[in-house]
């Protein structure tokens, strides 16, 4: 039996769920598509037989839509997570799980107090833990074939910034991913952060780029996170986890190596959906698979959400405190 899936929201990241759901992921239909623009909606929903509408709200009701991915702007989320959750609808919300702190934790207590202890209704789109790599980086790291971590360093650099967003929102959109990550690959939460930059970046003047952070997890760990999202020659994502008997950390994916004119080269992919492109096709695969079997999922939980936007905050907080450490609160 197929799961009928309703898509909120058809800009990148939508299509690319509308069109990995339809083409690649098995037992899933996309039968709905909503998007504020109605003529971008019925574009994508006529590449894959579905109805395309404006109103969120009513895609959520229909009877024909078992389940909900959530990939509109992020001022939307709580609200469009907690109508799912009122209709008893499996919801995939893409990061972050709400714009606020407070909008998270309501949709955390929402949800709850719904499922009381059963199967989970809500799961977060942190899409890194299903990569490859990231996945093998893990397993690397949890079997101690490097020893004891003591050190993570990790980078995020990005063509460009696009238009529009500040500071703050370089930490809530892009930096949210290690946020996630690095606890995921410790198996600890972070509890101390710190916010630091270099001068900015001629090519932006709206935002400070690069940022660089801090992160010390409850295990004693110490993580690097520099972001530098307008760095201009290609999409750029790194983790290194360091040991106390060696490192181990992610190759570039690249499918060519090109040897010309005394040089050896690569390319980089221009932005993250080709460079996770299996990431969120395994994402989806398993969010499917575990509404076919009735099962709780392994993507990242309504929690995992909440404890990334505390220590987003905390970031946020340090930015306008001159770079001062902050103490991570535990939102549970």
């Amino acid at each position: 039996m197929s799961v009928r899936v309703g898509v909120i929201g058809a800009g990148v990241m939508g299509a690319d769920h509308i069109r990995n759901l339809h083409s690649v992921v098995s037992g899933a239909t996309v039968t709905v598509v909503a998007d504020v623009d109605a003529t971008r909606a019925a574009g994508l929903a006529a590449e894959v037989g579905a109805d395309g509408v404006t109103d969120p709200y009513g895609l959520i009701s229909r009877t024909d839509v078992d389940a909900v991915v959530i990939a509109s702007h992020d001022s939307t989320h709580a609200d469009l997570v907690l109508a799912c959750i009122e209709a008893r609808k499996p919801v995939l919300c893409e990061k972050p799980l709400a714009a606020t702190v407070v909008e998270c934790s309501t949709v955390v207590r929402a949800h709850e107090a719904a499922i009381s202890g059963g199967i989970p209704l809500l799961t977060v789109g942190f899409m890194r833990r299903f990569d490859p790599g990231y996945v093998e980086l893990k397993h690397t790291v949890s079997s101690r074939a490097v020893g004891d971590p003591l050190i993570v360093h990790c980078s995020s650099r990005t063509v460009t910034s696009g238009p529009g967003g500040d500071s703050e929102g370089s930490i809530t959109g892009s930096a949210i991913h290690e946020l996630d990550t690095v606890p995921w690959l410790l198996d600890s939460p972070v509890v101390e952060v710190s916010w630091h930059a270099t001068r900015a970046s001629k090519r932006i003047e709206h935002r400070r780029d690069p940022q660089f952070m801090l992160l010390r997890t409850e295990n004693g760990v110490l993580t690097t996170v520099e972001l530098f999202l307008n760095a201009g020659y290609g999409y750029d994502i790194r983790c290194e986890v360091v040991g106390e008997d060696g490192a181990s950390r992610l190759a570039e994916p690249v499918r060519t190596l090109t040897d010309h004119a005394l040089r050896h080269s690569h390319s980089y992919s221009k932005d993250w959906v080709p460079r996770f492109a299996d990431a969120y096709r395994l994402q989806l695969g398993e969010w499917i698979d575990s509404i076919t079997e009735g099962r709780t999922s392994t993507l990242a939980s309504a929690r995992d959400g909440l404890q990334a936007s505390v220590v987003a905050q905390a970031l946020i907080t340090s930015m306008h405190g001159g770079g001062r450490t902050v103490a991570v609160e535990s939102p549970f």
